[in-house]
């Protein structure tokens, strides 16, 4: 059985390692399938959630890498993410380390299966950005938590990484905004029980770093994931970017509003 390091290299099909002229093998399927199959039914059937806006995903189907970026509000963001473009597409999640070790190290094994890889939180790690953009550039789908951690987690804001715009340029892939609406009231906070909400699965248009170009280019990877990050809070709540308040939500980040006022740097139909 392979380990669940050596998952995290490979490739999740032959045709993503065909693209980095390796004859290596990929992730096996069978596992990554039936998990699939088996939370499909239990969380269509409790959540009914639906998707908004898969063809901004689908439109990475022919080849090209793509970042999935999203607000994090719970532990089960990355699950209805990875749902929501399966079973055609995987998206490859970036989840922090200590998750592999748990259960013994079954955990491990089960989101390495579905393409999961470790990062340190809380520092530059190079193997996990080395992962991300090769996964990147041989056509794979990769998602980041560009805050690092859930929000309402504590008394502190999370902050606005730029890793994500730094991981999308070393990969030279653009970055998708997601949202995953309603999924912070399934255990709303000093709730002991469990609801059961409608669940809505949000991508927005992609976004490439090139455009960013007319920043200073000290501001270019900040001022893409501000942009970013507010497209997603933006999907979020359902409401138009301008209309999210990122100095609120980001209170020691730099604030990018007047720059990025009445500029639309999404890509429709790229």
């Amino acid at each position: 059985m392979l380990s669940y390091q050596e998952m995290w290299d490979m490739p999740l099909s032959a045709q993503s390692a065909g693209r980095e002229g390796k004859e290596a093998g990929h992730i096996p399927h069978l596992a990554g399938n039936i998990i699939y199959g088996a939370l499909f039914a239990v969380f269509k059937a409790a959540f009914r959630f639906s998707v908004h806006g898969i063809e901004h995903v689908r439109t990475f189907s022919d080849g090209r890498g793509c970042v999935v970026a999203g607000n994090h509000a719970s532990y089960l963001d990355p699950v209805f993410l990875w749902l929501a473009a399966r079973p055609q597409q995987w998206i490859r999640f970036m989840a922090r380390d200590n998750m592999f070790s748990n259960a013994k190290g079954i955990a491990g094994q089960v989101i390495s299966r579905v393409g999961a890889f470790p990062v340190k939180r809380g520092s530059a790690d190079r193997a996990a950005i080395k992962r991300a953009s090769s996964m990147l550039k041989r056509g794979e789908i990769v998602g980041i938590f560009p805050e690092g951690t859930r929000r309402g987690r504590g008394t502190a804001a999370p902050d606005l990484h730029a890793g994500v715009a730094f991981i999308a340029r070393m990969g030279k892939a653009p970055i998708v905004p997601s949202s995953v609406r309603g999924v912070e009231k399934i255990k709303p906070a000093g709730s002991r029980f469990l609801h059961f909400p409608k669940i809505e699965v949000c991508f927005g248009a992609p976004v490439f770093l090139e455009d960013f170009d007319f920043l200073p280019k000290e501001d270019r990877l900040d001022g893409a994931s501000w942009y970013v990050m507010s497209e997603c809070y933006a999907l979020s709540r359902g409401v138009s970017r301008e209309q999210i308040d990122m100095k609120e939500l980001f209170p020691e980040a730099k604030d990018f509003a007047s720059v990025f006022a009445g500029r639309d740097m999404s890509r429709k139909g790229a």
